[in-house]
């Protein structure tokens, strides 16, 4: 099974980063630039993991939980969120929703890449032959 990867960020660099982050893994890469249309990509797409942005403009990652949740499909989707808030008014409802794991921004690579490796099989793309 080759991993499918959704990112949903506001940020464009930050999409362009992580993509970056898991090029050299063996994955299919998918983006959103908001909550809404990363249900759009999910339900097309059905990740492996998501990696979501906590605060997003049109719909934010909670919202987008609390949607993903009420779809079969998606339901058992596991998500990594991104928040740049850390404290437990925040983390709270997160665990409530099933959210596997958070990182706070800014975050390391090496990081990032363990936390998603425990819940997806990374495996290093096979070097391209000339």
């Amino acid at each position: 099974m080759i991993p499918k990867i959704l990112s949903v960020d506001d940020s464009r660099t930050t999409r362009l980063l992580l993509a970056r982050l898991f090029r050299p893994y063996l994955c299919e890469w998918f983006e959103a630039a908001d909550g809404e249309e990363g249900l759009v990509r999910a339900a097309e797409t059905r990740p492996h993991l998501i990696i979501l942005d906590y605060n997003m403009p049109i719909l934010d990652g909670l919202g987008m939980l609390h949607r993903m949740r009420e779809i079969e499909e998606l339901r058992r989707t596991p998500v990594m969120m991104l928040t740049a808030e850390a404290g437990l008014a925040t983390l709270a409802p997160l665990a409530r929703l099933g959210v596997r794991d958070y990182l706070t921004k800014p975050f390391r690579d090496e990081d990032l890449l363990a936390r998603a490796s425990r819940i997806i099989p990374l495996s290093p793309r096979p070097p391209e032959t000339p």
